[in-house]
């Protein structure tokens, strides 16, 4: 007989309102995808004779973006001033910094 097709995703729920199925449930369509979408997807057959399923590995990559991003500053002579650049993505970006185009060292403070 013809089996039944079920999706899950492995450690956790399929994405609500983002998961659609097509092709008598043959595939599984997410749209607006996060990295939080990553995992494994199980897809399962099943009929009165048994069952077979497949894992699917989902990676999700992501250009850099902002968690927090940067902020002008305007400061007084002898004023201390902090800079704050805070980025994600995948791969995790690296993150520099310049002062007038040349690459400066961090200092921790005493």
């Amino acid at each position: 007989p013809t089996p039944v097709i079920h999706w899950i995703k492995e450690g956790g729920e399929l994405p609500a309102n983002r998961t659609f199925f097509e092709n008598f449930k043959k595939t599984l369509k997410i749209i607006d995808v996060s990295e939080a979408d990553s995992g494994n997807y199980k897809c399962i057959a099943r009929n009165s004779l048994g069952s077979v399923h497949h894992v699917i590995s989902v990676i999700v990559k992501a250009a850099p973006y902002w968690i927090t991003a940067p902020r002008n500053l305007v400061l007084s002579p002898g004023e201390d001033g902090t800079l704050i650049c805070r980025a994600n993505g995948n791969p995790k970006p690296s993150i520099s910094w310049l002062a007038n185009g040349v690459p400066i060292a961090s200092k921790i403070p005493n």
